[in-house]
């Protein structure tokens, strides 16, 4: 499909700065993917009038990091900013995203004050994208003694044009779901920010299941689709798990009639990779869901509302048999009746 498909304009002023508070108060858009009128516009908190006993959401249960991170280069004392990715060949080695002048190996970047700070020293470049390999030189403390939270670059330029501080104490916990468990996301799967202990607790005792996977979200997530054609576009891979009993439970819960709605891009994306092999396990994904995509295991979906052209707005569209031109009109809705966009922002309830 051509990328301008996916293409929508928003008003700055509905970029979501700050999470909803409590969690469940943001707004649902309800709609069903065989009815082209909008359903219900309700709240986090009403979800539990959506679904019925039998049915099961599908949490992802990665815990984010604090990958992102500012320091100064010890040569130029240039600022420098840049993304954690994943660990290197050694627990000495990182590789990371960096946005500084004068790349070259052997710079040295310190991260943090003398006290607890990290300095690292660049090794070589490990992609044509920013990506570099360095060497921990210096450790008085650690990525998390460092690291900020990896907030998107949207929200941080929302603050800023707003007159705001970019950085928010709040935001430690709030870019966090409840149920985070296994450390590992360099972003947070945005549609589980709206769960509270309390409302999951009121779905398990009406008899809506819950089923746990693992996908930790890479870089890859604040990307747009820049190739013409969205088949073009290279997918970055990410690890993600599920257990063989949570691939049967699955199937049982479709074939008892109910039906398996995933909370988030991130779940969706595990669940529909893992059925393509047939089982649970562990695997690194690329999956690409997009229009005349044939599902396995998702039956319905619960997602914030996405970036203009990116792979997340082209797997919304694939539940649709108005694909693209259908996610448009619901965006329209959302834009008029002043939803919030993005990560901190309202979600959609996609039925069956």
């Amino acid at each position: 499909m051509r990328t301008d498909e996916l293409d929508f304009e928003l008003p700055e002023e509905l970029i979501a700065r700050s999470p909803a508070d409590p969690r469940d108060s943001a707004r649902l858009l309800v709609v069903s993917r065989s009815d082209d009128s909008v359903l219900h516009h309700a709240h986090v908190r009403d979800l539990p009038r959506f679904l019925s006993p039998g049915d099961a959401m599908v949490f992802n249960t990665t815990r984010v990091i604090p990958a992102r991170f500012a320091g100064v280069n010890l040569d130029t004392g240039g600022k420098v900013t840049g993304l954690y990715i994943e660990q290197g060949e050694s627990a000495s080695e990182w590789r990371v995203l960096l946005k500084m002048r004068r790349h070259r190996p052997g710079v040295r970047v310190r991260l943090g004050d003398e006290a607890d700070g990290v300095v690292l020293e660049l090794i070589e470049r490990a992609s044509d994208d920013g990506v570099w390999r360095v060497r921990v030189i210096e450790a008085a403390g650690g990525l998390e003694s460092v690291g900020l939270v990896p907030l998107p670059p949207y929200i941080l330029a929302a603050r800023r044009h707003a007159g705001e501080a970019e950085d928010r104490a709040e935001d430690v916990q709030r870019y966090q779901t409840v149920y985070a468990d296994e450390p590992g996301s360099v972003a947070a799967p945005t549609a589980g920010l709206h769960f509270t202990d309390e409302l999951l607790a009121r779905l398990k005792a009406d008899g809506v299941e819950r089923l746990d996977v693992t996908l930790h979200v890479g870089r890859g997530t604040f990307q747009p689709v820049e190739a013409d054609e969205l088949e073009d576009h290279p997918m970055h891979s990410e690890r993600c798990r599920m257990d063989e009993a949570t691939y049967r439970k699955l199937a049982g819960v479709r074939t008892s009639g109910g039906r398996v709605i995933p909370v988030g891009s991130t779940s969706c994306r595990t669940i529909e990779s893992f059925a393509a092999q047939g089982g649970g396990g562990e695997m690194d994904t690329d999956i690409l869901i997009s229009p005349g995509y044939q599902w396995r295991l998702t039956d319905g979906l619960m997602t914030n509302f996405h970036l203009p052209r990116s792979t997340l707005i082209a797997m919304v569209a694939a539940l649709f048999p108005g694909g693209a031109d259908r996610v448009r009109e619901i965006y329209a809705e959302a834009i008029s009746q002043r939803y919030r966009f993005f990560s901190y922002g309202d979600a959609m309830l996609i039925l069956p």
